[in-house]
């Protein structure tokens, strides 16, 4: 006997298939957290739907629909290929390596050739030179003219005459031997070829190298140096300041271009001995003695130049963990005065349009080099804070994959 007035939960039709009553049908169960009107949170559905997405995008039978029906179909293709190019990126990067090492762009720059000129200039077997140049086609490195004509394509017309690029194509081979084992290289304790690379992130004496121990990472860092300094002086221009100390600053190459554009500017800069050393010479090169000078030392035992208005630290802070950065940023708040600004200008976690630079590229390389992580904005202001810069604010660059720039003052 059910109790009077019940309502049963279970209906038969007259099939004798119970039913559900509809309530139960169209709405879902819902907890105490869920009281509102009944219905789950925005965050609950939202989970939901990922979830439904990630099991059809699991399923074969599904993934075979997409690719057949007309609307999904270039969906599909474009997913498909994103995946095979994660697949296929060393070889990618390695037809790229080619290019560079047999200076493929630097010829077809002076003018389209055919395939057999093309194989008599990089001394390669016929069949050898049709396979480079058919996978340099495909990546947009290289472009048909005409029948067995191959100019610059509009990728590899960027690498022609562009020594930092061509230097970072160089210097990934270290990285790739690095990354050989990545499971290994996230458990720790290799031995990797970018620490011995970067030397100064193996030895508790900094300061001691020698010219020949920093020579091949310093003239690395110049190369790109112009690239970076371009974006950092577009929007923030340094004529307002009177002297610049740029902290980690190589051979220079980045206060040089500071120093062009604005004539009225003092620089110094402080690096390791062996480094300010090369930075002096090219400061003479330059013509800049009379306001340029170059003091070397270890911004970790030694207090930093006093007397600038503005301290530079370009693609320093990521380099370092985060007691090493505080450290650093606490040296830079004590050599300014309390009007003094501090420019940070790196490539940062979480770039619009550019995640993968910081989150992947940079992630991975800083780790095969022992320490240091490249951080977003909001990370970097809270270390910013700590170190006593309470007015901190970021500035857009016209390419924030390369560096990005925050502003701050105490």
């Amino acid at each position: 006997m059910k109790p009077a007035g019940h309502t049963p939960d279970h209906h038969a039709d007259h099939h004798g298939i119970p039913h559900r009553r509809l309530s139960q049908v169209c709405m879902p169960r819902v907890g105490m957290a869920q009281i509102g009107f009944g219905l789950p949170r925005l965050g609950d559905w939202v989970e939901r739907g990922r979830a439904a997405r990630d099991h059809l995008l699991a399923s074969p039978r599904f993934r075979r629909w997409a690719a057949a029906f007309p609307l999904t179909r270039p969906i599909a293709r474009r997913r498909s290929r994103e995946l095979f190019d994660l697949c296929a990126g060393f070889v990618y990067s390695q037809v790229l390596l080619a290019c560079v090492r047999l200076k493929l762009f630097d010829i077809v720059a002076d003018g389209p050739r055919t395939s057999a000129e093309l194989a008599r200039r990089l001394a390669l077997p016929a069949e050898s030179t049709e396979r480079l140049l058919r996978a340099a086609l495909s990546l947009r490195l290289l472009e048909k003219r005409g029948d067995d004509r191959f100019g610059l394509g509009p990728l590899g017309a960027a690498l022609v005459d562009n020594p930092a690029v061509a230097s970072m194509v160089e210097h990934h081979t270290m990285l790739y031997a690095d990354m050989r084992d990545p499971v290994a290289l996230l458990r720790g304790g290799m031995r990797t070829e970018l620490s011995q690379y970067w030397p100064y992130s193996a030895t508790d004496r900094p300061a001691a190298l020698g010219n020949e121990q920093t020579a091949a990472y310093t003239a690395l860092m110049a190369a790109s140096q112009p690239m970076v300094a371009e974006e950092v002086l577009a929007v923030y221009p340094l004529n307002r300041h009177h002297r610049l100390l740029d902290v980690g600053g190589g051979d220079g190459t980045f206060l040089t271009h500071a120093a062009a554009s604005a004539p009225n500017l003092q620089v110094v800069l402080y690096d390791l001995p062996a480094v300010a050393k090369a930075a002096t010479e090219r400061f003479r090169a330059a013509g800049l003695e009379p306001r340029a000078r170059a003091v070397g030392g270890d911004f970790f035992a030694n207090p930093l130049p006093i007397g600038a208005d503005v301290v530079s630290l370009v693609r320093v802070v990521h380099d370092h963990d985060d007691d090493a950065a505080l450290a650093i940023l606490r040296a830079a708040r004590q050599a300014l005065d309390s009007e003094g600004t501090l420019l940070i200008a790196e490539p940062m976690s979480g770039a619009a349009g550019a995640e993968p630079v910081g989150d992947a590229y940079f992630a991975f390389y800083l780790l095969a080099m022992g320490h240091g992580r490249a951080r977003t904005p909001a990370e970097l202001t809270r270390l910013l804070n700590t170190a006593g810069f309470s007015r901190v604010r970021q500035v857009p660059t016209a390419m924030p994959l390369m560096t990005g720039l925050l502003v701050a003052q105490p």
